[in-house]
């Protein structure tokens, strides 16, 4: 999973990087990024799908910041999603992308009672 999510996300978002003005007034770029996956085993949320937590610690200087993005992948179809204020949208956002809110991705199910 770590693999689909650097392929997926980061290497675009590098080459995003590279494009910008450097008069820009955006944030700047990482040094370095690194995935970790958070969670040991698979969840299910409420639709019955397995998903993987992960987060992106990125290096400005000589110190690591951790959970600088932090989202979900679904292993089965690939799809990744990021966080953003309370809400999961497509990782397309971080790439410049109109994305809608994706309901009910990365949240575990409730257990029955």
């Amino acid at each position: 999973m770590q693999r689909r999510v650097e392929q997926a996300l980061l290497k675009p978002l590098a080459e995003k990087e590279k494009e910008r003005s450097r008069f820009s007034r955006a944030r700047l770029p990482p040094r370095e990024r690194r995935v970790r996956v958070t969670e040991a085993t698979t969840t299910r949320d409420a639709s019955g799908r397995e998903y993987v937590a992960f987060s992106v610690d990125v290096r400005f200087g000589d110190q690591w910041q951790e959970n600088d993005i932090v989202g979900c992948a679904y292993p089965q179809s690939g799809a990744l999603f990021v966080k953003r204020g309370d809400e999961y949208r497509p990782a397309d956002i971080l790439l410049g992308k109109n994305t809608d809110p994706a309901p009910a991705v990365c949240v575990p199910a409730r257990p029955r009672s």
